[in-house]
């Protein structure tokens, strides 16, 4: 594919980008309506306590070190567009089993953990096949400008998501707010489906190799090359710090200090304000610094701020918990741009799917890990400090 002019505006007069930009912005609305909705069907319609939270986030995440591996290479056999259309679709029914489980009297948390699971499951498929389409569809010159923007409209959404979220929960309950939820997941979908780009199959060998020689060939390239090894462990460390706190997060805002379901919206809307930041910023710093720089500083610099979190306390210094989770969101999106056009930008086609999935399977296998380690030890350490 020859290569285009490298601008954020030429990306946005591009049809086909414009649709999938359109379908990120649908379905991380929907996903960020559930981050907030299904834990609080837990604690709120369940009552379900920091042990069981623990667990549902921990099943939520899970799908990574279940199938991450396989999915990979699975993925690099296929077009990449009809997975991801296919799983939206799917997703999108998993999320309605909630509000038919409400309306029949089924529901209980262990309905939650199996919608939490498969979700997780249908997700990773999404992910991979989401990052290994990507630069397929827009060439490899414009991965910095085309991640910078699909992040900016996933930061917005950050905002927006639990911003609307909270009325929609305070007013229709959470089960019905999933509701929200799928019909974004389901939108992404249709729009993903009117993209024209005529994505070609994978060429076929003579002989396919074995699914799992595929998998270790995936595992090998990614963990030869010293910097993307380096980048997706310090990403499985980040992951397993931020479960312990997400696990008992809404858990904190609710039970300690008090918020109802518009007040943890408005909080958690801090957080994407972070991150909006942080996305319209990541393409500067990323040329400044150099992408190696940005991944390693921008943490290092925006990680220590989320102590204020604990420290907060009904009345103003709720601010504390904002600025916070603010500080996390914007130095984590600046991390994820600058590594992601990197990552992408030194892998062969042919390997894109392993390699997102390998390097999902590694960093995003902290996250179902961290919830775990939380779990138990919520009950007798408090929300404030879970680990």
């Amino acid at each position: 594919m020859p290569p285009r002019p490298a601008t954020r505006s030429g990306l946005l007069r591009d049809r086909d980008f414009r649709l999938l930009a359109a379908a990120t912005a649908f379905g991380q609305l929907g996903d960020r309506v559930v981050f907030l909705a299904l834990p609080l069907v837990a604690i709120t319609l369940l009552r379900a306590d920091a042990f069981q939270v623990g667990l549902l986030t921990a099943a939520t995440t899970a799908g990574s070190l279940l199938v991450g591996l396989p999915a990979g290479a699975w993925v690099d056999r296929v077009r990449k567009r009809p997975v991801l259309i296919a799983a939206d679709l799917a997703r999108a029914l998993v999320l309605l089993s909630v509000p038919a489980a409400r309306w029949s009297g089924l529901l209980s948390v262990e309905w939650l953990y199996g919608v939490a699971l498969v979700h997780g499951l249908l997700t990773v498929f999404f992910e991979v096949s989401y990052a290994s389409y990507l630069p397929h569809l827009v060439g490899r010159a414009r991965l910095l400008e085309a991640n910078s923007t699909l992040s900016a409209i996933r930061s917005a959404t950050s905002i927006g998501g639990p911003a609307l979220a909270g009325p929609l929960v305070g007013g229709f309950g959470p089960a019905t707010t999933l509701v929200a939820s799928a019909t974004g997941t389901a939108a992404s979908a249709l729009l993903a489906l009117a993209i024209r780009d005529h994505e070609k199959r994978p060429e076929r060998p003579g002989t396919r190799p074995r699914l799992r020689r595929e998998v270790r060939e995936g595992l090998r390239f990614v963990l030869a090359h010293p910097v993307l090894r380096a980048t997706i462990l310090g990403d499985a460390l980040f992951n397993l710090s931020l479960a312990m706190y997400q696990a008992m997060l809404l858990l904190f805002l609710e039970r300690e200090l008090g918020l109802d379901a518009a007040g943890v919206g408005l909080i958690l809307s801090g957080m994407g304000c972070g991150a909006l930041l942080g996305a319209l910023s990541a393409t500067r710093i990323a040329r400044r610094l150099g992408p190696g720089t940005a991944v390693w500083l921008a943490p290092l610099v925006t990680c220590p701020p989320t102590a204020l979190i604990p420290l907060a306390r009904p009345g103003w210094s709720l601010c504390l918990a904002a600025a916070g989770l603010a500080a996390l969101s914007f130095g984590g999106v600046v991390r994820v741009v600058a590594q992601a056009g990197f990552q992408q930008s030194r892998t062969p086609d042919r390997l894109l799917g392993r390699m997102n999935a390998t390097a999902r399977f590694v960093s995003w296998g902290g996250l179902p890990l961290g919830g775990l380690w939380a779990a138990p030890r919520a009950p007798r350490s408090g929300h404030r400090s879970p680990c």
